[in-house]
Parts: C-alpha cells; sequence; structure tokens
C-alpha cells in the first residue's frame, strides 16, 4: 500500500494529496503518516510547499470527516432507539443507556473530538459519533479542523526535515499507532468491565 500511495502522490501532487487523505478519513486503514511524511519529504524534492501541503491535507481530511459526520447524522438516536428496542435485550441495553451516551457526548463531544483527531485510527472514527449526537456543525467543523491541522503540520513538517528518511518516521508513527490500539482497546475492555459490574449492582 505504501508504493502505491508514493506513487499517487508523485504522480497528481496535490490532488493526489487531498485525495487519498480524503479516502484516509473514510477508511482509516490507509495510513496517513505515509501520506504526510512523504508529502512532507515532496516539498525537498518538487515545487510543492510545506504550507501547501497542510492546507491541502488538511480540506482533504476535513471532507472526509464532513462525510463521515453525515453518516452519523443518519444514524441518529431516534433510528438507534429502534435498534435497542428490538435488539436491546441481546445487547443488555435500553433506552436510557443511549440517553446517558448521548448526554455525555453533548457534555464532552467538543474536547472528545479535538483529542482524537490526534490518534491514528480513531481520529476517523470520532466524526461518526460526533453526527450521531448532532453536535452543532460550526463547533464540529472548527474543533476537526483545529486538531487535523495540528496532526498534518506536524507529520507534513517533519518529513520535511528528514528528507530521505521519511520512512523512518513512518515506523516510529506504526509504533505510535499500535500503542493508540492497545490503550483503546484497553479502555474499551475497562468500560465494558465497569458497566458489568454497575449492572451487577444494581440487580
Amino acid at each position: 500500500m505504501e508504493n502505491w500511495i508514493t506513487d499517487i502522490m508523485s504522480q497528481y501532487g496535490y490532488i493526489g494529496i487531498f485525495l487519498l487523505i480524503m479516502l484516509e478519513n473514510i477508511f482509516p486503514p490507509i495510513p496517513s503518516e505515509v501520506i504526510l511524511t512523504f508529502g512532507g519529504y515532496m516539498t525537498t524534492q518538487s515545487e510543492m510547499t510545506a504550507m501547501g501541503v497542510i492546507m491541502i491535507s488538511t480540506a482533504g481530511s476535513v471532507t472526509g470527516a464532513i462525510i463521515l459526520y453525515g453518516v452519523g447524522l443518519l444514524m441518529d438516536v431516534t433510528r438507534l432507539e429502534k435498534v435497542v428496542d428490538r435488539y436491546g435485550y441481546v445487547l443488555r441495553l435500553k433506552r436510557k443507556d443511549l440517553y446517558k451516551a448521548d448526554a455525555w457526548f453533548d457534555k464532552y463531544g467538543i474536547w472528545t473530538v479535538l483529542f482524537c483527531r490526534l490518534l491514528p485510527l480513531i481520529r476517523s472514527l470520532i466524526s461518526i459519533p460526533a453526527g450521531m449526537s448532532n453536535m452543532r456543525f460550526g463547533l464540529f467543523l472548527l474543533f476537526t479542523t483545529l486538531g487535523t491541522l495540528i496532526w498534518n503540520t506536524v507529520l507534513v513538517l517533519v518529513g520535511e526535515s528528514v528528507g530521505d528518511n521519511w520512512e523512518s518516521i513512518v515506523g516510529v508513527m506504526s509504533v505510535y499507532a499500535n500503542i493508540a490500539y492497545v490503550l483503546f482497546a484497553l479502555l474499551g475492555l475497562a468500560m465494558i468491565m465497569w458497566y458489568l459490574q454497575f449492572r451487577k449492582r444494581r440487580a
């Protein structure tokens, strides 16, 4: 996949970066760290500039995030209520559990979106619950853009500074991504265990 990404970027330049980074947001297994660090390296080998790569990649990321936000809107709480009513007994969920989760995202969702835009994989998927909770689009757009700009700027500038050694940064980012995945999995497991204990105490 890495060769495919670099070939497209080398051939299509800014347009290739925009399309790849937009696709990365919709299909998270495409590694943004490859796109961004190689984009930074390309600024040392072509007429592209670091600012240009940062801006076009941010535009692509935000476009992909808006698409997933729209998907989340289609899966709003009203639709989920029907799912819970029908299959909640299997998942041991009730409508009030859904409302609590939605209220939590309403309260902390803005900062969650900003923070998660700095984490591999999660940075893309966070747009879906933002849409599901009907987060105000203006706020979603603002904090998504801010978090994306930070992520893109760091990786593009690092890619530019290391030049031919940009692939070494991809290796470091892969380790960071694996750590983030493990922490996310542990957090999910902890939340499941807490929920089961909570249900047990209530019963």
